[in-house]
Protein backbone atom coordinates (compact mmCIF):
# COMPACT_ATOMS: atom_id res chain seq x y z
CA UNK A 1 0.00 0.00 0.00
CA UNK A 2 1.58 3.63 -1.17
CA UNK A 3 2.52 5.86 1.55
CA UNK A 4 3.28 9.22 0.61
CA UNK A 5 4.99 11.53 2.68
CA UNK A 6 6.41 15.35 3.14
CA UNK A 7 7.71 17.21 6.07
CA UNK A 8 8.81 20.37 7.10
CA UNK A 9 9.62 23.11 10.06
CA UNK A 10 7.16 26.11 10.23
CA UNK A 11 8.63 29.23 11.84
CA UNK A 12 5.90 29.15 14.05
CA UNK A 13 4.15 27.61 17.74
CA UNK A 14 3.02 24.97 17.65
CA UNK A 15 -0.56 26.52 19.24
CA UNK A 16 -0.88 28.73 15.98
CA UNK A 17 0.11 26.09 13.76
CA UNK A 18 -2.31 24.08 14.68
CA UNK A 19 -5.04 26.62 14.93
CA UNK A 20 -4.90 26.87 11.29
CA UNK A 21 -4.74 23.27 10.30
CA UNK A 22 -7.78 22.13 12.30
CA UNK A 23 -9.50 25.11 10.64
CA UNK A 24 -10.72 21.91 8.40
CA UNK A 25 -12.88 24.00 6.09
CA UNK A 26 -10.25 26.55 5.61
CA UNK A 27 -7.75 25.42 4.00
CA UNK A 28 -8.05 27.04 0.62
CA UNK A 29 -7.11 29.90 2.26
CA UNK A 30 -2.91 28.67 2.56
CA UNK A 31 -3.37 25.78 -0.15
CA UNK A 32 -2.41 27.58 -3.31
CA UNK A 33 -3.95 23.93 -5.11
CA UNK A 34 -7.53 25.03 -4.26
CA UNK A 35 -9.81 28.04 -4.86
CA UNK A 36 -12.92 27.37 -2.52
CA UNK A 37 -13.80 25.10 0.16
CA UNK A 38 -17.62 24.83 1.70
CA UNK A 39 -18.98 22.90 4.51
CA UNK A 40 -21.79 20.62 3.35
CA UNK A 41 -22.30 18.48 6.35
CA UNK A 42 -21.40 18.60 9.87
CA UNK A 43 -20.15 21.31 11.96
CA UNK A 44 -16.58 22.64 10.94
CA UNK A 45 -14.03 21.36 13.25
CA UNK A 46 -16.19 17.99 14.20
CA UNK A 47 -15.84 14.94 13.37
CA UNK A 48 -17.82 13.93 10.63
CA UNK A 49 -17.80 17.37 8.94
CA UNK A 50 -17.47 17.17 5.11
CA UNK A 51 -16.07 19.92 2.97
CA UNK A 52 -16.54 20.20 -0.82
CA UNK A 53 -12.88 21.42 -2.39
CA UNK A 54 -12.73 22.92 -5.79
CA UNK A 55 -9.01 23.04 -7.68
CA UNK A 56 -7.62 26.37 -8.44
CA UNK A 57 -7.25 24.51 -11.87
CA UNK A 58 -10.30 23.86 -12.60
CA UNK A 59 -12.48 20.94 -12.65
CA UNK A 60 -15.36 18.85 -10.76
CA UNK A 61 -15.59 19.92 -7.17
CA UNK A 62 -14.81 16.87 -4.52
CA UNK A 63 -15.72 15.99 -1.10
CA UNK A 64 -13.27 15.39 2.30
CA UNK A 65 -14.60 14.00 5.52
CA UNK A 66 -13.19 14.81 8.71
CA UNK A 67 -12.46 11.05 10.48
CA UNK A 68 -10.60 12.04 13.23
CA UNK A 69 -9.63 15.09 15.55
CA UNK A 70 -7.24 14.85 18.25
CA UNK A 71 -6.16 18.49 20.24
CA UNK A 72 -4.18 16.68 22.46
CA UNK A 73 -1.96 14.87 19.87
CA UNK A 74 -2.27 17.67 17.11
CA UNK A 75 -3.63 15.24 14.62
CA UNK A 76 -5.92 15.70 11.75
CA UNK A 77 -7.47 12.66 9.70
CA UNK A 78 -9.71 13.20 6.72
CA UNK A 79 -10.56 10.87 3.28
CA UNK A 80 -12.51 11.14 0.07
CA UNK A 81 -16.32 11.45 0.63
CA UNK A 82 -17.32 9.82 -3.24
CA UNK A 83 -15.70 10.69 -6.27
CA UNK A 84 -12.07 12.61 -6.15
CA UNK A 85 -9.55 14.28 -9.08
CA UNK A 86 -7.23 11.24 -8.40
CA UNK A 87 -8.95 8.21 -9.06
CA UNK A 88 -8.02 7.01 -5.78
CA UNK A 89 -9.82 4.12 -3.73
CA UNK A 90 -9.58 3.95 0.24
CA UNK A 91 -8.03 6.76 0.77
CA UNK A 92 -6.64 8.26 4.71
CA UNK A 93 -4.35 11.17 4.89
CA UNK A 94 -3.06 12.41 8.02
CA UNK A 95 -1.21 15.68 9.17
CA UNK A 96 0.11 15.88 12.50
CA UNK A 97 2.12 18.49 14.22
CA UNK A 98 4.72 18.48 17.05
CA UNK A 99 6.58 21.78 18.66
CA UNK A 100 10.44 21.91 18.15
CA UNK A 101 11.00 22.52 21.51
CA UNK A 102 14.26 24.24 21.56
CA UNK A 103 12.91 26.83 18.76
CA UNK A 104 9.54 27.02 19.32
CA UNK A 105 8.48 26.63 15.75
CA UNK A 106 6.54 23.60 14.43
CA UNK A 107 7.13 20.67 12.75
CA UNK A 108 4.49 19.21 10.04
CA UNK A 109 4.26 15.97 9.05
CA UNK A 110 1.19 14.90 6.68
CA UNK A 111 0.82 11.53 4.67
CA UNK A 112 -1.62 9.16 3.16
CA UNK A 113 -2.46 5.98 2.70
CA UNK A 114 -4.41 4.82 -0.45
CA UNK A 115 -5.12 1.92 -2.77
CA UNK A 116 -5.06 2.88 -6.72
CA UNK A 117 -3.97 0.50 -9.81
CA UNK A 118 0.20 -0.07 -9.65
CA UNK A 119 1.00 1.42 -12.83
CA UNK A 120 -1.03 4.41 -11.37
CA UNK A 121 1.11 4.86 -7.69
CA UNK A 122 4.44 6.39 -8.67
CA UNK A 123 2.85 9.33 -10.38
CA UNK A 124 0.75 9.75 -7.53
CA UNK A 125 2.97 9.48 -4.62
CA UNK A 126 4.76 12.14 -6.27
CA UNK A 127 1.33 14.58 -6.65
CA UNK A 128 0.20 13.63 -2.85
CA UNK A 129 3.86 14.15 -1.54
CA UNK A 130 5.30 16.76 -3.43
CA UNK A 131 2.27 18.43 -5.17
CA UNK A 132 -0.51 18.30 -1.84
CA UNK A 133 1.41 17.64 1.16
CA UNK A 134 5.02 19.30 0.70
CA UNK A 135 3.18 22.51 -1.25
CA UNK A 136 1.06 22.66 1.50
CA UNK A 137 3.52 22.87 4.35
CA UNK A 138 5.69 25.19 2.34
CA UNK A 139 2.82 27.55 1.97
CA UNK A 140 1.79 26.89 5.65
CA UNK A 141 5.33 27.99 6.49
CA UNK A 142 4.85 31.02 4.52
CA UNK A 143 0.92 32.09 5.62
CA UNK A 144 2.40 31.75 9.35
CA UNK A 145 5.13 33.54 8.65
Amino acid sequence: MPRPYASGVVAAPVEKVWAQLRAFNDLPSWHPALSHSELVEGVDGQVGAVRRLTMAAGGDPFDERLIALDDTSRTLTYTFAGANPFGVRRYLSTVRVCPVTDTGETFVEWWAEYDADAGQEEELNRTFADGVFGTGIRELREALA
